[in-house]
């Protein structure tokens, strides 16, 4: 067997998920909140170990066409989120609850990918005042309650141009 051949072989078999054994360290050492050698060897383990046992559930990696993008997006719903947070306490402080404009609203999907259409989804539920319920059977539209949307064309157009358009230029 060729050795490039093996060395990859031994990375599928034992670090099938490299990023996410590197995320569950961290966290485990976050979790932790301070840094032992014994802390960071159990991380290790159950960061290796944890990928192996469910690695038969990820068929298929997600491919990503640029990780810049990506982190991008992520600074923009942080940022969205932070700003939500304010408006949502505004909304919530100095209007009447009848005054708000509450409403469902069927954001079409563009997206295709299963794990675009779960960034997506995640995304807007994470954000305040929004909230992905339902995604359709055929994964083209996903049902999104508005706290506050007057006009729920508008409220579409920016969650898609915001978010969604993103997202297809980060997953093929």
């Amino acid at each position: 067997m060729v050795p490039e051949k093996q060395s990859q072989n031994f990375r599928q078999r034992w670090l099938p998920h490299p990023l996410l054994t590197l995320t569950l360290v961290v966290v485990w050492m976050l979790l932790l909140n301070s840094f032992t050698l014994g802390g960071f060897l159990l991380g290790t383990v159950l960061g290796v170990l944890i990928p192996i046992a469910t690695s038969h559930f990820w068929p298929g990696r997600p491919l990503l066409r640029a990780y810049g993008k990506m982190m991008a997006f992520l600074g923009i719903a942080l940022w969205d989120v932070l700003v939500a947070n304010v408006m949502v306490a505004r909304l919530i402080l100095f209007r009447r609850p009848e005054s708000l404009a509450t409403r469902w609203v069927a954001m079409p999907l563009e997206l295709r990918s299963p794990e675009a259409i779960t960034l997506l989804a995640g995304t807007i539920s994470l954000t305040p005042g929004t909230v992905s319920s339902d995604l359709s059977a055929d994964g083209r539209t996903l049902l999104v309650h508005c706290l506050d949307a007057p006009d729920a064309e508008v409220a579409v157009r920016d969650m898609k141009s915001r978010y969604e358009a993103r997202l297809m230029e980060i997953f093929p």
